[in-house]
């Protein structure tokens, strides 16, 4: 759509969101290690016996019982700009905050807003546009924004509280993975290089296209997931990049990980940058947090580790799985158009921790 000109006198072409938050996307998270030293003495949860999840296993969202066949899911997700385009800014922020409730295997049935903006220095177009992005991936999704909450803030922020349905005999843990199950990621990584690239003002057409590809695609295909007995576990990959969020699976589930560096779906633009030495600096925070429990090939590239730590927004799912069933589930990512799934790694009988082999 056209762009409307902005009262100041100033384009809004020339509006750069990114340059107003000090961090983009799910880099933004607070680091694991850090978060969990916050964490550590809240009380522990009231126990109710309808809530089949909550804080105990670090999970997507909350899922609450309601009756023998429905469940309520609930989840929030907010974070500053990624990107400088507004329109593309909310519907990456809804797509990421959406994926949440797919990653415990619901539908989502509406959302609130989440928005926080520095209202004395961005045009109300932008703020309109970045509102329209949203509204746009949530009519895709089938819902309707019901409602939300607005503040004035030092930075641009937006998001969804969403919430969602799912048969409590569906509902796909972080936790319950099983030794001998296939791993498969639905997208391929690289995210948080391509939005150091965007930052810095090196990021191109090819590689802007090829982020907003990936971030703005509904990870939807995991209600349809969750009715396959076979899948154990899923979770998606966002801000604690790869490493983390395969440690939260294999932590709670009691096992060890392997995966096949040969076989981790790199986004190409992403590839060439990280080769050429852009990193983040939420990759570094986040294996500082759990780099112990990771086992590296001696051969492994920097550019390797650094993808495989490297902060995703709207990233993949993560799908644990029976190998018998890991040609169907891949058939279904490919019907619903993920072109980068693939079979990335194993899990096992072990200490929790991940072996990757190059």
């Amino acid at each position: 759509m056209q762009k409307p000109s902005i009262g100041t006198g100033m384009d809004e072409d020339e509006i750069r969101l990114t340059s107003f938050s000090h961090g983009g996307g799910c880099g933004c998270k607070i680091a694991p290690a850090v978060l969990n030293k916050i964490l550590a003495k809240l009380p522990g949860e009231f126990a109710n016996a309808a809530l089949l999840v909550g804080t105990e296993s670090s999970d997507d969202a909350a899922v609450y019982r309601i009756n023998d066949r429905q469940a309520i899911v609930a989840t929030t997700d907010f974070f500053m700009p990624i990107v400088d385009d507004a329109f593309d800014f909310g519907r990456i922020a809804a797509t990421n905050a959406l994926s949440d409730v797919y990653a415990v295997g619901g539908r989502p049935v509406l959302a609130l807003a989440i928005v926080g903006m520095p209202v004395d220095r961005l045009p109300v177009e932008t703020i309109q546009n970045i509102l329209a992005g949203g509204a746009a991936v949530c009519e895709a999704a089938g819902i309707p924004i019901a409602g939300g909450h607005s503040i004035d803030s030092p930075e641009p922020i937006y998001g969804l509280a969403a919430i969602g349905l799912v048969d409590p005999d569906h509902v796909k843990r972080n936790n319950s993975a099983r030794a001998g199950d296939v791993l498969i990621l639905g997208k391929a990584l690289g995210i948080g290089i391509l939005s150091a690239a965007m930052k810095g003002g090196t990021l191109d057409g090819p590689g802007y296209a090829e982020m907003i590809e990936t971030t703005t695609r509904l990870n939807s295909v995991g209600a349809d997931l969750a009715e396959i007995g076979g899948v154990h576990a899923m979770t998606d990959v966002t801000g604690f990049g790869l490493l983390g969020h395969l440690l939260e699976v294999c932590r709670g589930s009691g096992l060890a990980a392997r995966l096949d560096m040969d076989n981790i779906p790199i986004l190409p633009q992403a590839r060439a940058l990280a080769m050429n030495g852009l990193n983040t600096g939420a990759a570094g925070r986040n294996w500082e947090s759990y780099g112990h429990d990771v086992t590296l090939p001696g051969n492994l590239n920097d550019w390797q580790r650094n993808i495989l730590v490297d902060p995703q927004t709207s990233g993949g799912l993560l799908v644990s799985c029976h190998p018998d069933e890991a040609e169907r589930v891949l058939g279904l990512f490919h019907d619903q158009g993920y072109p980068h799934v693939t079979v990335i790694g194993a899990l096992e009988a072990g200490a929790a921790g991940v072996t990757v082999r190059g």
